[in-house]
Parts: C-alpha cells; structure tokens; sequence
C-alpha cells in the first residue's frame, strides 16, 4: 500500500496510518488504484471522505459530495487535473443523504454513465426529492407533537420540511441495482457488496479480500457515531436494532486488520474494536435511559441520558430522531410501555416488572 503502515494506536485503540486528508480539489492514494478526496459540506460536519478507485481505462467513484457549486469546482479541478485524461465510467453511491448522493445525477449525466445503489435508497431518496415545494403531511406534524415539541416546534419543523431535495441534483432515472452479496470487478480485483441498515435503509459498503480495504461510508466511522434515527416516514421502525445487528454483522463477515476508509475523520485500522465500541455506546445509551423512565417521560426530556452536550436548536432534530429511535428499540424488546395523552404526547415509562 502506498504511504500506509499501521502507525501509532490512539485512546480508542484505532490508527490512522494515511496521514492528514488532502486539500478540496486534491487527490492522495491510500492503497494501490485507490484514491482519497475530501470535499466541504455546509453543515456542522465539515467535509466528507469520497474514493476513486482506478479502473485501467477509467475511474470508479464512491459518493459524490453535496449537490452545491462548491463541490462542483472541486470535482471540476479533480477532473481537469487528478484522472490522467481518463473519464469517471461507475458512479457508486453508499446510501442516501445528500452528502453522498449529492452530485450523482451532476456526474453520471456528465459522463453518461449509469448510477448504482442500492433499490431502497435510490426510491426513498427519489421520494424524498419530490418533497420539495410540498407543505408537510399532517401525520408528520402529529409525529413531532407526540414527541413533546411545542407549537412553535412544529412550524420550525414545517418550514424545513422538504428541503432534501436543495441539496441534490436531479437523480437520473435509471440506476443498477446494489444488494447484499453482489460482487463487483475493479482493476481485476473483486469487491464485495456488504449492507447495512439503521443510519439509512439500505447502506452500500464495499470489502476487497485481497486488499483488506472496506470502503464504509456512513457505516462505520472512526471518531463519531453516526445518525441512528426515527422518521415520520417509517414511524413504527426499529432503526436502532438494525444498525446494532449491522454492526454485529459486519464485524462477523470482516477481519479485524481491514483498513476502513470512512466517510468522515480518516482511514483506520481498528475494525472490530470500532464496531464493539459502537455496539457498547448504544446499549449503555439504552441502559441509562431505561432507568430514566421510572417516571414518564416526553422524547425530548430524555435527551440527558443519550448525549453529554446540550442540545441546541442546531441538533434538536437529530437529538429528537436519536431519542425516539432509543426509545423505539427499549419498547420493541418489551422494557418500555408508551401512553399517548389527551394532547397528542407520547408518554415514555418502563413496564411493570
């Protein structure tokens, strides 16, 4: 591999052997034919990792970046200047939020290529998009009352509502489909479709056996742990006990000396011990709120027992989704009853022993 070797093991028990990330508009290899870029995102988390794997005749491309100018400048200089003269042939894209799926339509339109994901995400993030323009059903806004928001929440919720579809690009109307245990050939190795489900429905990650790479998008990530949320959409969901079994899944199918290349922070080592770690997090989450609701509690009064910072109007609609994803999973496994009052809230408390 090039410029990788185990390095120094951190708090976690996790190195990071590819050194800093590159400049927007830059390219670094990381193993032999695979390529890392760092693009910016306009959000609180800053950048996201996407990969080029080299084809012989062309370029395979895993995510895309925000469907914004920025992005698009950034992709433009790569194209000019980081693929010898050879064009992007496969788009791939782990799963579907924005960052990920942002430019696809952009790039497959561009280079006349056919997008692939997976089914699940490729119609949910369709649907998504169509929200754009359109008021919010009622269901949605009764889901945010039962959780304990305030009138004044709900029209906050109102007005941000459909505004997924600003930060992609018009997905192309055909795509190939990605599913569990589907292999792809890149630059004559054989790359092993692996998905997992809780962060999104049906999450893309790709494993090489000969290399011992995975490229894990949201999946796994080295220093945060991702979004695991309930939505309105899906609002009798379990996505807490889905990634909990991803989780588990994944550490059971890969071995522990992969190199994982995340969607965001860098490329590690520390695969199994990252995914126990994750595992562990979620149930001492799980565990700390059970024993909160001795007495009744709304979603949003829970949030102490899941995250150390306070939550502030910038994250209280993914603390909202974690707190009810949480609260989701203790009632599937019977240790939660849930009442719903004559306003519309729901009422959080253990069940009788």
């Amino acid at each position: 591999m090039s410029d990788v070797s185990l390095g120094e093991v951190d708090e976690r028990g996790l190195s990071y052997p590819c050194g800093e990330a590159p400049a927007h508009g830059e390219t670094r290899e990381v193993a032999p034919g695979i390529f890392w870029v760092r693009m910016p995102l306009p959000f609180s988390l800053d950048h996201i990792n996407l990969w080029l794997l080299d084809d012989g005749d062309g370029w395979v491309l895993v995510d895309t970046g925000v469907g914004d100018e920025r992005t698009k400048a950034a992709w433009q200089q790569i194209f000019d200047e980081h693929l010898g003269g050879k064009p992007i042939t496969r788009v791939i894209v782990t799963h579907l939020h924005p960052d990920h799926v942002g430019l696809a339509g952009w790039i497959t339109r561009k280079f006349g290529v056919t997008l692939e994901m997976s089914r699940t995400d490729y119609l949910m993030c369709r649907t998504l998009a169509a929200d754009t323009g359109n008021p919010p059903p009622e269901d949605a806004l009764k889901f945010y009352r039962a959780a304990g928001f305030s009138e004044r929440g709900v029209d906050a919720y109102a007005k941000r509502f459909g505004g997924f579809g600003e930060r992609i690009s018009r997905l192309p109307d055909v795509f190939k489909r990605l599913k569990e245990g589907d292999t792809l050939r890149i630059a004559g190795r054989t790359w092993r479709v692996i998905v997992g489900s809780g962060h999104a429905p049906e999450h893309v990650c790709l494993f090489c056996d000969d290399l011992k790479i995975l490229i894990s998008g949201d999946q796994v990530l080295p220093r945060i742990s991702s979004n695991v949320s309930l939505h309105p959409t899906e609002a009798l969901a379990n996505p807490l006990q889905d990634w909990i079994d991803s989780c588990r899944k994944i550490k059971a199918a890969l071995p522990e000396d992969t190199l994982v290349l995340p969607a965001h922070n860098e490329p590690f080592y520390g695969l199994h011990r990252r995914l126990d770690a994750l595992v562990e997090g979620h149930e001492d989450g799980l565990t700390k709120l059970n024993e909160m609701l001795v007495e009744p509690k709304r979603a949003i009064d829970v949030f102490p027992a899941l995250f150390k910072r306070k939550i502030g109007p910038d994250v209280f609609f993914m603390a909202t989704g974690e707190s009810l994803a949480h609260l989701a999973c203790l009632r599937e496994r019977g240790d939660i009853k849930v009442t719903r009052d004559d306003k519309g809230v729901d009422w959080y408390e253990k069940s009788a022993a």
